[in-house]
C-alpha cells in the first residue's frame, strides 16, 4: 500500500529570500500518527499549510492521498480535516450549531450529518455541553470542538497544528486520549505538529525532528532514542578541564560535549561510568555543582542532531521573533 502523504524536495520561501522550508522529504503511511518535532519557526506549520494547500509551495512536489497538493487542490481539500493552531470556531453559535455549519460546508449529506454530530460530540465529551454557546467554552472545549469539527466529513487525514498549544496539562492529557483514540477506533491517519516532547514520544508512531526548515532526523520515538547509544551524565562544573581527552580516555565514554557551563557526556552505562568521570574532574581540581544521569530523552536527540536543546531552541525563536517585531515598530514610527 502506498503511502497516504508523499513529500519530495519541498521547499518554501518567503520574500525572496527566507527558506522557510528547505526541501523536506518524507512519507506518511495509512493509519500512523506522524509528527513534526521543532521549536517555533522551524518550518512546522509552513509544511501543514502547503500540504493543506493554504499556500503554494516555491518548489518540490507532495500528494495527498494520491492527489497533487497544486494541480489538484480541491481533490485535496475533500479529504483532508484541519485543525489549526488558531481557534475558528465561532462563538455566537452552540457547539452543535458549529459542527452542522462545518458539515454543510463539506456538503455531508442531511440524513447523515446529524448522526455524524451525535457520535463526534460523543467521542470529544461534549454532548452535555452541545446546546450552548462556544463563548461560554473553555479554552480546551474549544480544542475539542475544533478537533470533531475537523473529522466530520470523515476526511482520510486530519492534520493538527499544535493541538494542545496553551492548555493545561490536565486537558493536554485528555486531548491526548482523544487523538489516541481516533487512530484505534478509525483508524485515522493523524499529522501533527508539536514542540512539546512528550507529546511526541506519547502520540506519534514516527518523528520528524525539524530545524531551520530542515529534517534533520525520521524514525519511531523509540529508535531515534536508541540511536544516541548510550545513557548520558550531565555535569555541571564552574571551569572546563585543561584537556577533554582527559574524559574521552575514560573507559565506557562514548562522546563528550561541553557546553554553557555542563559537560554532556555519552556512555555506555551511566551507573558503571560516573564515578571515573567524577575522579578525575576532582583530581583535576574541577568544582562539580551537579550530575545528573538519564536514559536517552527526545530533547537528548533534538540535541544531538541540531546541537542545542529544544527548550533552547524554543527561547531563541522567542527572542528571534521579538528583536523582529522590534524592528517593525522601529520601522512604522519612522514613517
Amino acid at each position: 500500500m502506498p503511502p497516504i502523504v508523499q513529500v519530495k524536495n519541498l521547499v518554501k520561501i518567503f520574500n525572496g529570500s527566507v527558506r522557510a522550508v528547505d526541501g523536506v522529504s518524507f512519507d506518511v503511511n495509512e493509519g500512523e500518527i506522524f509528527g513534526f518535532l521543532g521549536p517555533n519557526g522551524a518550518g512546522k506549520t509552513t509544511t501543514i499549510s502547503m500540504l493543506t494547500t493554504l499556500i503554494k509551495p516555491t518548489s518540490g512536489n507532495a500528494t495527498v492521498a494520491g492527489h497533487d497538493i497544486v494541480k489538484e487542490a480541491n481533490e485535496v481539500r475533500n479529504v483532508i480535516g484541519l485543525v489549526p493552531q488558531d481557534l475558528t470556531v465561532d462563538d455566537d453559535l452552540t457547539g452543535r450549531e458549529n459542527m452542522i455549519l462545518q458539515g454543510d460546508l463539506y456538503r455531508v449529506p442531511k440524513e447523515e450529518l446529524f448522526n455524524r454530530v451525535d457520535g463526534l460530540l460523543d467521542l470529544v465529551g461534549l454532548t452535555d455541553a452541545e446546546d450552548r454557546m462556544v463563548k461560554t467554552y473553555s479554552g480546551g472545549m474549544r480544542k475539542r470542538l475544533e478537533l470533531a469539527e475537523g473529522l466530520v466529513h470523515h476526511p482520510k487525514v486530519l492534520f493538527l497544528d499544535e493541538p494542545t498549544l496553551g492548555l493545561d496539562v490536565q486537558t493536554r492529557a485528555v486531548m491526548w486520549e482523544h487523538i489516541l483514540d481516533l487512530k484505534k477506533k478509525h483508524n485515522t491517519t493523524i499529522f501533527l505538529t508539536t514542540h512539546y516532547l512528550e507529546e511526541a514520544d506519547s502520540l506519534c508512531d514516527r518523528i520528524a525532528i525539524i530545524d531551520h526548515g530542515k529534517i534533520v532526523a525520521l524514525d519511531s520515538p523509540r529508535q531515534l532514542k536508541a540511536s544516541l547509544g548510550g545513557d548520558v551524565i550531565e555535569v555541571s562544573v564552574e571551569s572546563e578541564v585543561d584537556s577533554p581527552d582527559s574524559i574521552t580516555g575514560i573507559p565506557g565514554v562514548i562522546e563528550v560535549q561541553f557546553s554553557e557551563g555542563k559537560y554532556r557526556i555519552k556512555v555506555t552505562r551511566g551507573e558503571e561510568v560516573t564515578p571515573g568521570v567524577l575522579k578525575m574532574l576532582w583530581d583535576q581540581g574541577v568544582v562539580v555543582k551537579s550530575v545528573n544521569i538519564s536514559q536517552p530523552n527526545l530533547d537528548q536527540v533534538f540535541m544531538e542532531y541540531t546541537g542545542r536543546s529544544l527548550r533552547d531552541a524554543m527561547q531563541s525563536s522567542v527572542q528571534d521573533r521579538g528583536q523582529r517585531m522590534a524592528r517593525a515598530m522601529q520601522a512604522r514610527r519612522r514613517r
